[in-house]
């Protein structure tokens, strides 16, 4: 299992959620807590429905997925 540099809270592990960034190596992925706050449900609602979950990890989520947000795919050349 990887972590992200900087984001502790946000794991990566091949045969978790098929590679997907997770939660603390939890079957809980971050495109799942942000797509339930994009969907207008709040921090607390997400802690109450995930006991598991805590304020921090929420936070990264958000980070984690801002980063993504930024970072810029280019194409290979093949010469």
């Amino acid at each position: 299992m990887q972590t992200v540099q900087g984001l502790d809270r946000i794991t990566l592990n091949p045969q978790v959620m098929g590679g997907k960034p997770c939660i603390r190596g939890m079957r809980v992925t971050v495109g799942m807590v942000v797509g339930l706050l994009a969907a207008g449900e709040t921090a607390e609602t997400v802690l109450r429905a995930y006991p598991y979950l805590e304020a921090e990890d929420i936070q990264q989520a958000l980070s984690y997925a801002a980063w993504r947000a930024e970072e810029v795919d280019l194409p290979l050349e093949v010469a």
